[in-house]
């Protein structure tokens, strides 16, 4: 943790607020731009299923923009936590455009992928920009990371709280300090207010039933955050097992997604499954009010793991939404608690075991869904924290805290060896 003087951070004050302004704005327009894009392409595939089979052209075509082009910029997110960690050079800008037209195109021809991990990197490239404008050091820099990931966050889900929190806690915390915490705030709502000017709807989802806190209802939550933690495990390990597969077997980078696409564009189009394609809000929606089937989280754990393994862009947390919504709502056949509630708690459990991050996530349910199921949120998110292992969907993000503690404890060894 870095400190700074209260004279210090009032008399810098003026320039980081101007700096938050910018970033909120720049980050927030892109944002819009990347949604209203993003639905048009996702209706467009829908009234012409038919392009899906194209999927293999759309992956030569991300594939070849970042083998060309995007090189310095293909780890993505995990780019954006190594800068952050060990500060080396400014994040090109060329992020922006790459990842946002990578992503559409993703989109478009029907792959399984999210949209955080699109603004997220917008945010970050438009931030980290910032450095040289206003001479900024390396600690400074930090600080522009964490800007640019709050403000993507915000912006793309509509989440100020949980925008602002998730990117001081993905980062474990290290290295920041109180000026850090006021600026995400206040960054964070400057691009969620920059998008409702824009007049960008987001989606609304909603737990009309909440029962009371009671030893079998907290009994219940606990199992579905358990079952949560294994999930988000599965997704990461999956997502982490295609990449792996296709970057050691297939040496040209261009040529991974066009064969990935070609697997997909088979099993989405031709054998039916396209309800697993893109982002699959309908589907999540839908979890919370009609039982989804067994076997549709782990469908999308498949798809969403393969299409990005293969070298597709988008981000992962709506998927995992959709793992989570799906297993919840598929979990109602045998707890005895109201659908909605279920698909909400594993809608943001999943997604704090993948991501490590169960503050920003109990936060973010109490959003999305009220703070009536607050404290189910809280302990679905606290339980798939603790149960989903090591490894999340970011392999550059470096694991403390509590979970870090417990498993030394138990396994006496490095937590990023287990």
């Amino acid at each position: 943790m870095t400190s700074q003087s209260p004279k210090q951070f009032l008399l810098s004050l003026p320039k980081w607020i101007i700096i938050c302004a910018l970033i909120g704005i720049l980050s927030g327009s892109a944002s819009a731009f990347f949604l209203v894009s993003l639905e048009w392409v996702t209706q467009y595939r829908i009234h012409h299923d038919s392009i899906i089979w194209l999927l293999p052209l759309g992956g030569f075509l991300v594939g070849a923009g970042y083998h060309y082009w995007g090189e310095s910029v293909v780890k993505g997110n995990n780019l954006l936590l190594e800068e952050y960690e060990k500060p080396k050079k400014v994040i090109p800008f060329k992020m922006a455009p790459l990842v946002l037209l990578g992503t559409l195109l993703t989109h478009l021809f029907g792959g399984s992928a999210g949209r955080e991990g699109t603004a997220v990197q917008m945010g970050g490239a438009i931030a980290d920009q910032f450095t040289k404008l206003f001479k900024l050091d390396n600690s400074e820099r930090r600080i522009l990371i964490i800007l640019g990931i709050s403000a993507g966050f915000a912006s793309v889900f509509g989440t100020p709280l949980a925008g602002a929190i998730f990117a001081l806690e993905v980062l474990y915390f290290s290295k920041i300090n109180f000026k850090s915490i006021v600026l995400s705030f206040l960054v964070a709502y400057a691009a969620y207010f920059t998008v409702e000017f824009w007049e960008i709807k987001h989606t609304h989802y909603s737990i009309p039933v909440v029962p009371e806190l009671s030893f079998s209802n907290t009994f219940y939550i606990i199992l579905v955050g358990v079952l949560s933690g294994f999930a988000a495990l599965l997704f990461s390990r999956s997502t982490h097992f295609w990449g792996s597969l296709f970057s050691k077997n297939i040496k040209y980078p261009t040529l991974r997604p066009v064969i990935g696409g070609i697997v997909l564009a088979i099993a989405i189009a031709g054998l039916g499954f396209t309800k697993f394609s893109g982002l699959g809000v309908p589907v999540i929606v839908d979890s919370f009010s009609n039982q989804s089937e067994w076997y549709d989280f782990l469908l999308k754990i498949l798809f969403t793991g393969f299409t990005l393994g293969a070298g597709f862009k988008g981000g992962e947390v709506t998927p995992l939404f959709f793992v989570g919504a799906t297993l919840g709502s598929a979990l109602s056949a045998f707890i005895p608690m109201p659908i909605a509630l279920l698909a909400g708690v594993g809608f943001v459990a999943v997604f704090s075991g993948a991501t490590h991050t169960p503050l920003a996530c109990t936060i973010m349910g109490m959003e999305l869904f009220g703070i009536e199921p607050g404290i189910f949120i809280a302990i679905g998110c606290t339980i798939a924290y603790f149960s989903s292992g090591s490894v999340g969907i970011y392999k550059s993000q470096i694991v403390k805290g509590a979970k870090y503690k417990l498993y030394q404890k138990f396994h006496k060894k490095e937590l990023q060896n287990l």
